[in-house]
């Protein structure tokens, strides 16, 4: 007898991708046949993992469900379920708007989608995930949800209070996933700065990232959000003295100037903002620091945004993501204030923000012209093996374009010597 088939679609963060991983794992251990983010039809099941963070998301999520809910409507697919954040924050509008969806169910719902489709979901094995990224890196996940009040942000209205795995079982995970060829861990959380501290009053991220550096077949661990209020120094001697720790740091700051920062209940000023870079730059020489802007906040002047701009142009980010404010129902911005930056102005400020950042990349990048740097393969792409440095996280980063005249496989690292550069990639040849 053929096994059914489900295909599981993942939207939104690398935090949902590793839900839908655990979710894959139980099902093929329940018999089923799986897949993850397939093209087509003809499955017998389709779980949608949604995310419903901002506009654009949550849209691209609801054409999503629109999508299959069609294909079931003409027969073309079998039963179809919802979950994640987007079905945690609107079931009941899900529920009267697009009825043909089978059943909806929250973000931590993983036991009762299993059991919708007759499968004993077992705890034992959620360590044990089906790994959908490239088998030579992959995420862990330390913590779910999220103790800050910033003012733009539905995350904690969706994934509740803060809460840390324990050091044992995520050291547990990283065995796992060593041992099926994994040698890149991003440590990933919607706020890193505060793992452990509801487990024992202190922030133990330095302790776990020490204790998975001592997995064997783990060659670089990269760490992504961290808050810049309550900062854990102690990450930081780790950064600078484990060899295993890429001297990279994913900090979104979301804004500099103090009017704004006070607004979005960000709990930092700008100049403790800056004293905190000015530290990290210090204590771990060479570092790559990565932020997130948000412009068009309620009440961002024209003032604020030169603030922002000017800030930009001295800090010179080696990665900076933008985004245009969203009004969220239900933050606190919603309820205190009226979005009366303008759509038109929200979208020009991150345009202009993107360009400044565009030219301090290619000057950063020009800078590495005749440097070598370690870098891990990921893929061949026509003539070109395309790789990165620690200073770069997959899917979100720069790449490194390699010529080789030896063969190369992903998850290989070699050493390369930097011959070209654009705005975000890099080029070069492999040196031994």
């Amino acid at each position: 007898m053929a096994k059914k088939k489900v295909n599981v679609v993942t939207m939104g963060c690398s935090k949902n991708l590793v839900d839908s991983e655990v979710l894959l794992s139980q099902l093929e251990r329940g018999k089923w046949e799986v897949v993850h983010d397939a093209d087509g039809t003809g499955f017998d099941a389709v779980v949608i993992n949604t995310c419903g963070f901002i506009h654009d998301a949550k849209q691209e999520s609801i054409n999503t469900i629109l999508d299959y809910a069609d294909a079931k409507s003409r027969g073309e697919i079998g039963k179809l379920f919802v979950m994640g954040c987007l079905s945690e924050r609107y079931l009941k509008e899900l529920e009267t708007e697009i009825p043909e969806v089978d059943r909806y169910f929250g973000k931590f719902d993983l036991k009762a989608i299993a059991g919708e489709l007759k499968v004993a979901y077992d705890p034992e094995y959620i360590y044990e995930r089906k790994i959908t990224t490239p088998s030579h890196f992959a995420y862990l996940k330390i913590s779910e949800g999220c103790n800050r009040s910033c003012g733009f942000c539905a995350i904690p209205l969706m994934t509740g209070r803060h809460r840390s795995r324990p050091i044992d079982d995520l050291v547990k995970e990283t065995r796992y996933l060593a041992k099926r060829g994994v040698k890149e861990l991003l440590i990933i959380a919607q706020d890193l700065s505060y793992y452990g501290i509801d487990l024992c009053g202190k922030n133990q991220l330095a302790e776990l990232v020490t204790a998975v550096s001592e997995v064997p077949g783990i060659e670089w661990i990269r760490l992504h959000y961290l808050y810049p209020s309550r900062f854990p120094y102690s990450i930081l001697p780790v950064m600078r003295e484990n060899p295993k720790v890429c001297r990279y740091l994913d900090m979104p700051l979301q804004h500099i100037a103090d009017p704004v920062l006070k607004r979005m209940l960000r709990q930092v000023t700008r100049e403790e903002t800056e004293n905190l870079i000015r530290r990290v730059k210090e204590e771990v020489p060479g570092v790559a620091l990565r932020t997130t802007m948000l412009v068009g906040y309620p009440g961002e002047t024209a003032e604020d945004f030169e603030t922002l701009r000017q800030f930009i142009t001295e800090a010179r980010f080696d990665r900076l993501g933008v985004f245009p404010y969203s009004h969220e129902e239900g933050t606190y911005a919603f309820r205190k204030y009226a979005d009366d930056v303008p759509e038109e102005v929200k979208q020009a400020r991150a345009d202009e923000i993107m360009a400044l950042q565009q030219q301090i990349s290619l000057e950063l990048n020009q800078d590495k012209i005749g440097l070598k740097f370690r870098v891990i393969i990921d893929r061949k792409e026509g003539d070109f093996y395309v790789g990165r440095t620690q200073f770069d996280s997959p899917e979100v980063d720069g790449e490194v374009l390699v010529t080789s005249s030896q063969l190369l496989t992903p998850g290989q690292f070699c050493q390369v010597k930097i011959t070209g550069a654009e705005e975000y990639d890099l080029f070069g040849t492999v040196t031994e």
